[in-house]
């Protein structure tokens, strides 16, 4: 998938959750089915999970090298990433991420700026995909708690689909 799709796919899940979100009743932003996660949580989960890529991606790219080595593989697809996280969802059998362990209930009046957070961090990685080489793109390598070390375009368009699989839980919930 070429940088431009792959911004348009952060632009168009971001855009549809946000939307969704926009339009749920206030109490569904605290409340959520016992033993998940609330709206706001949710919400919160995929500000935590996008901050670090964005962070990462600011940074010198041969550090990242440094640190984390270089591709030693051709990239994946896009369906064969979100393939991948499935299988390693249903692997984890349901354990969370050491981050979003004991995660706070964000406050209602939270609300407008977490949806903004979310959407200004979408906006940034939109920018830094498109502006990233696309050398660097398939050949820097990126941690992912999950999936292991990833290439760049992987983990972006993991973090595509991340929205969207949290956006159908969501709204399967309510």
């Amino acid at each position: 998938m070429d940088k431009e799709d792959i911004a348009g796919l952060i632009d168009a899940k971001h855009l549809a959750l946000i939307t969704w979100l926009e339009n749920q009743p206030d109490e569904s932003w605290t409340l959520g089915p016992e033993g998940k996660w609330t709206t706001g949580q949710q919400t919160l989960h995929l500000i935590q999970s996008i901050i670090p890529l964005n962070n990462a991606l600011s940074m010198p790219k041969f550090l990242l090298r440094l640190k984390y080595g270089k591709a030693n593989r051709p990239v994946r697809a896009y369906d064969v990433i979100v393939k991948r996280y499935k299988e390693r969802l249903l692997e984890a059998k349901g354990k969370t991420f050491k981050g979003s362990k004991h995660m706070k209930v964000p406050k209602l009046a939270d609300k407008p700026y977490l949806l903004n957070r979310l959407q200004t961090e979408a906006k940034k990685l939109q920018y830094k995909t498109r502006h990233i080489s696309d050398k660097n793109l398939d050949t820097v390598i990126l941690p992912h708690p999950l999936m292991g070390k990833m290439p760049v375009r992987e983990i972006i368009m993991w973090t595509a689909y991340h929205v969207e699989h949290h956006t159908e839980i969501l709204k399967s919930n309510y």
